[in-house]
């Protein structure tokens, strides 16, 4: 999707907007003394869009200025009397690209799609997408030979000609790193850690709010926790109050009706705290995973693994799109976020703390009825030596099937060996995994939340339909900042998943959401999905015409696979492979279409 844009003229800087974006409040322009700035999506607060974006050009317009990135969801291109600046920030919700050659950029975009024209994609890329679905929107490396993505929190520096003067990337400094150890009564526990985490979860959905305002309702105790919060500033007398929308799915029938108790518990809760609350419950019975297949993972900017799940979405936000919410907040990223963290056995173990690590390892064995060798298995010694770990589950789960103990960086068996060694597969997976379980692996989790929410493709190709983004409170860096600070004692409770999140906001939840420990997973939906699209999909594998297919996929296996997860074989790791891979397939077809009327541009500063 096309939102903002600078292109050079005549040697001069113009810089555009797409004018539904900009009509809708997706992009903000201003203009100060020290230059121009647009701006896709908000910085500082939401509300104050115009003003944050003011901010921003007047922090950074300035020569030599150095600021810290303030907090926000955005994107922007600032046009500064000495030099131009491209700016994302850290969190990375909205991409931004430059196109570049032989040190000069020639166009900057939201879409790299756009900047790549007619261009081959890059093989090296289509490995690195294939071995998972969490770095690859926030490396370097794009679908487009000569095509760089802005990294979060990373700030490109440009002279007024286009010269490619710089990359520095801005991080916030290191204060969300775990606390050294010190004495029991100065580290944060129980009640303590739990008021922290309020506080900051209320700044971080208090910073969200909007005029209209959806929020994303499904029963368990993240997304209840949001919008209950959310509630309780409205009823608060904000100076400024809005609507709220609770939004929610329902199923009838099948598991997931289930829910429904804990759905209905959730909303009477929510409507007693802000009665003037609308409700849009949205039947989902009928929608199933792969419905509109094509269109959904063929039409977004880069292949987009979770593709499939994007129908049952995608009816949700429309409902909320047709209220003219201007906002939607979910609960995404609670569990990583707000739970306790089993990778830190792993961490005690790479300090040679073997006397905490398998005291903590038998706490996490009791609560969560599980061994004590399978939990040391699980999160000690599978992330020490993955491929290892990975060739004997495949070699004890396999047993002539193809997704059978396919785990998350061995190739996939439809992935032909000699496409993955000619470009680079081995070496992706290496950095898949050090990415997921690097140094820091407690660090890595917190960023492979982040990176699995944000960007979210699918919603940034609707949000010019829609007129809202999506937004996540708890992936909120003051929000991360604080559990980062809290030691595991703090956080971990047998048998209670996300306890201080519990404690954070128990006055708030209704007593069935604060003691349920489990939630029904989307396992009907994606079976009926599989069930109904099934031989839509093989067929589509093998009428693919794009050359890359073949060269890639041996499509027979791919098929198989496909048939094999009809019948429930694999698992959630061995599906997300396979959803990956004809995302791909989907997408590489596609490439040289473009869906739909190009928005009207309004030129910001127009290039001589």
């Amino acid at each position: 999707m096309e939102a903002l844009g600078l292109e050079w003229a005549g040697g001069a800087p113009g810089l555009w907007a797409a004018e539904a974006m900009v009509q809708r409040g997706l992009v903000t322009t201003v203009s100060s003394p020290a230059g121009t700035a647009a701006v896709v999506g908000w910085v500082g607060s939401f509300r104050d869009r115009v003003a944050g974006a003011r901010r921003l050009l007047d922090d950074f317009g300035p020569p030599g200025a150095e600021p810290r990135l303030p907090n926000g969801d955005y994107a922007a291109v600032l046009v500064c009397r000495d030099r131009i600046l491209l700016i994302r920030d850290e969190q990375a919700r909205m991409p931004l690209f430059f196109k570049e050659s032989g040190g000069r950029v020639t166009e900057v975009s939201t879409s790299a799609r756009r900047l790549g024209g007619d261009a081959e994609p890059q093989p090296r890329y289509l490995c690195r997408y294939l071995t998972g679905n969490l770095a690859q929107q926030h490396a370097d490396l794009t679908p487009f030979a000569g095509v760089h993505r802005v990294l979060g929190g990373e700030v490109v520096e440009l002279s007024l000609t286009g010269r490619l003067r710089g990359r520095v990337p801005r991080r916030v400094p290191r204060t969300d790193a775990p606390p050294a150890p010190t004495a029991d009564a100065q580290r944060p526990s129980g009640a303590g850690a739990a008021k922290e985490l309020r506080l900051a979860l209320e700044e971080a959905v208090g910073r969200r709010m909007g005029e209209s305002t959806a929020c994303h309702v499904s029963g368990g105790t993240d997304s209840t926790g949001v919008a209950l919060l959310a509630a309780r500033l409205l009823a608060g007398g904000q100076d400024r109050p809005g609507d709220l929308v609770l939004l929610a799915g329902r199923f009838g029938t099948g598991e997931l009706a289930g829910e429904r108790p804990y759905l209905d518990a959730a909303m009477d809760e929510i409507r007693r705290h802000a009665p003037a609350a609308r409700t849009v419950i949205v039947d989902a019975d009928d929608v199933a995973d792969f419905d509109d297949f094509e269109h959904h993972a063929g039409d977004a900017d880069e292949p987009h693994a979770h593709a499939f799940r994007a129908p049952f979405w995608n009816r949700l936000h429309t409902a909320a799109a047709d209220l003219g919410c201007d906002i939607l907040m979910t609960g995404c990223g609670a569990d990583p976020i707000a739970d306790a963290d089993p990778l830190h056995l792993h961490e005690l173990a790479r300090r040679g703390q073997l006397r905490q690590m398998a005291q903590q390892a038998r706490a996490w064995a009791a609560g969560s009825e599980r061994g004590v060798w399978d939990v040391v298995s699980a999160h000690v010694v599978q992330p020490a030596l993955p491929p290892a770990a990975e060739r004997f589950t495949a070699l004890v789960h396999r047993r002539g099937t193809v997704l059978g103990g396919l785990g998350a960086f061995t190739r996939p068996p439809w992935l032909r060996p000699g496409f993955a060694r000619a470009h680079g597969y081995r070496e992706a997976a290496a950095a898949e995994r050090r990415f997921l379980l690097g140094r820091e692996p407690a660090q890595s989790r917190y960023d492979a939340a982040n990176y699995l929410a944000a960007p979210d493709p699918v919603s940034w190709h609707h949000a010019r339909r829609n007129g809202f983004f999506l937004s996540h409170p708890f992936l909120d860096p003051e929000v991360v900042a604080t559990m980062r600070r809290l030691p595991a004692e703090a956080t971990f409770r047998p048998g209670r998943p996300k306890a201080v999140l519990r404690e954070a906001v128990a006055d708030l939840l209704p007593a069935p959401i604060r003691e349920r420990v489990v939630k029904i997973p989307f396992d009907d939906v994606y079976a009926r999905g599989l069930r109904t699209h099934g031989e839509e999909l093989v067929d589509l594998c093998h009428s693919a015409s794009h050359p890359l297919v073949t060269e890639m996929f041996d499509v027979g296996t791919l098929c198989r696979a496909v048939r094999e997860a009809q019948l429930g074989i694999g698992d959630a790791c061995g599906w997300d492979r396979l959803n990956s891979s004809l995302a791909l397939v989907v997408w590489l077809e596609r490439l040289g279409r473009r869906s739909g009327a190009q928005d009207a541009a309004v030129p910001v500063i127009a290039g001589s």
